[in-house]
């Protein structure tokens, strides 16, 4: 059998098991496990088992539960309802102010959790009956909240740019760097996109009330010592990694005990919130966990067939394609593949092949692994299975409806894929921080 033949195979196989409503890691280890047995026999499975060992010896591991720590404090000691209040205080006496102050929000979010279902929630819980209950649009708000959840998987410390580190071997520090301006840019599209939007349109965003704008500058500044303090944990935890004085490993511990040290000093950590946070902490690291060893045993048995090489000369000598008609040929899948995957089954079905046929293809990894993230940005958004749109479903009060909830997100896809091709077109918007940082 060629390799390109074991190839479709062992991935038809994978997507088969997924089909029947097995775990991701299940499906892509069993697949990955037995394949190497019925290659190799029974030395086979040293293939996964020397898979594991690495992973297991992976220093950078121990950032993902400091992270995701981090991330639960923040969130379950409603740290986030001083960040809206701010916003809602000082973006209110602008037209569309409260949904550009949502945008902040949910950029602030992701500097304090690395996950989207974070800001979703947040979002959904706190800004969005804010939003309604003041005549905002349902359908533009409900957008908003979307779009701006979505930058928790760009902005650090992004956790899925952790993932797609330890499976495309490259530095975390440098890919969340380069997800900064990239992440900095989408928002500002956001905000930019709103702003005119209710400028033409005014009833889609009202300024507030002019007994709810009266707020006296103290209480303003107060507000807003309240509000940044998120931007506080974040600069104690990244300024010393990019200074080199501490390894990310030493960051990640410094940002989750300074969150956990600002919970305690606002009266915010109950026992209930500590137990929360560590139990959900436990949870999503372990189910990164096993996802990972299964990708890299999964990816561990295609190196040994060769078949990356032999789907490049397909792609390259075959078809004549060039590396760019690949590129996004790839990008487009993922999207597709968005529409019934969520990005961490994405990336691990699909990383054994892609990342070393974009490297195989000359591009830069760390580049592609923001286009990664913003593809899936876009997937997750994208119906009729948008991962993001059944989540917001679930979360959005009764008046609004499926059909709201589709139409939309389709100027923020629109803005997204403008972003997307922005960061192709110029790949100096992810590269130039991390080369600057790192060169320094």
């Amino acid at each position: 059998m060629s390799y390109e033949m074991i190839a479709i195979v062992m991935f038809s196989s994978m997507m088969l098991m997924l089909l029947t409503g097995q775990r991701v890691f299940g499906a892509i280890g069993f697949v990955g496990a037995l394949a190497g047995v019925l290659l190799w026999g029974t030395g086979g499975v040293d293939i996964p088992f020397s898979s594991a060992m690495k992973l297991m010896k992976w220093y950078p591991l121990l950032t993902l539960p400091m992270f995701i720590f981090m991330g639960y404090v923040l969130s379950e000691s409603r740290i986030a309802d001083d960040l809206y209040r701010m916003f809602h205080v000082w973006m209110g006496p602008i037209k569309g102010g409260l949904a550009i102050g949502t945008i902040g929000l949910m950029v602030l979010i992701s500097a304090m959790n690395g996950l989207s279902v974070a800001g979703m929630a947040i979002g959904a819980t706190i800004a969005l009956p804010e939003l309604l209950r003041r005549g905002y649009d349902k359908i533009m708000v409900t957008g908003v909240i979307q779009a701006g959840s979505s930058l928790g998987i760009l902005v650090p410390p992004s956790v899925v740019l952790v993932l797609y580190a330890m499976i495309a071997r490259q530095p975390v520090g440098q890919l969340w760097l380069a997800g900064v301006l990239p992440g900095l840019m989408m928002a500002m599209l956001f905000v930019i996109y709103i702003y005119v939007r209710c400028r033409f349109q005014p009833s889609l965003g009202p300024v507030l009330p002019a007994e709810e704008r009266n707020v006296s500058l103290a209480e303003k500044l107060r507000l807003l010592r309240a509000g940044l303090l998120p931007l506080v944990i974040f600069a104690v935890m990244m300024v010393p990694f990019v200074k080199g004085w501490t390894s990310l490993v030493e960051s990640s511990a410094v940002g989750a005990m300074a969150a956990l040290l600002a919970a305690i000093l606002k009266g915010r950590m109950t026992r209930q919130v500590f137990e929360v946070s560590v139990r959900n902490t436990l949870a999503i690291s372990c189910m990164f966990m096993w996802i990972i060893l299964a990708a890299l045993a999964f990816g561990a048995i295609f190196d040994g067939l060769g078949a990356v090489k032999a789907i490049e000369g397909l792609f390259t000598e075959r078809l004549g394609l060039s590396p760019w008609t690949i590129l996004i040929l790839m990008q487009l899948s993922f999207i597709v593949m968005g529409t019934f995957l969520d990005d961490t089954a994405m990336l691990v079905i699909v990383a054994p092949l892609y990342v070393p046929l974009v490297e195989a293809l000359g591009f830069d990894l760390i580049w592609y692994g923001v286009l990664y993230t913003i593809t899936t940005q876009i997937a997750y958004m994208t119906p009729p299975f948008g991962y993001n749109l059944f989540l917001m479903r679930a979360m959005a009060p009764p008046e609004i409806g499926l059909r709201d909830i589709y139409l939309s997100i389709l100027p923020f896809v629109a803005v997204m894929m403008a972003a997307l091709s922005l960061v192709m077109v110029f790949p100096q918007i992810a590269l130039w921080l991390p080369g600057y940082i790192y060169g320094s």
